[in-house]
């Protein structure tokens, strides 16, 4: 899985840090919602089952494969 530099950093946080890759993987190949941000950038949503039930946001750079950011998206809803 490629990432960028500020990818690696925010996943410090401690809000971040319990994040797997594989649920980063799952996101992107099945996503429950997709957007593309007037930067290019690719936004993806899926439920994590073993994270609670919570949704997973995405952040794709341009090239659909490199990840910028994943969090949980608590204003989400499906």
């Amino acid at each position: 899985m490629r990432t960028t530099e500020y990818f690696d950093f925010r996943r410090q946080l401690p809000d971040r840090a319990d994040i797997r890759d594989s649920w980063i993987e799952q996101v992107v190949r099945s996503p429950a919602k997709t957007e593309t941000q007037a930067d290019g950038r690719i936004r993806m949503w899926a439920r994590v089952a073993q994270a609670g039930g919570r949704y997973l946001r995405v952040v794709l750079l341009q090239d659909g494969e490199t990840v910028h950011n994943a969090f949980f998206d608590r204003s989400f809803r499906g």
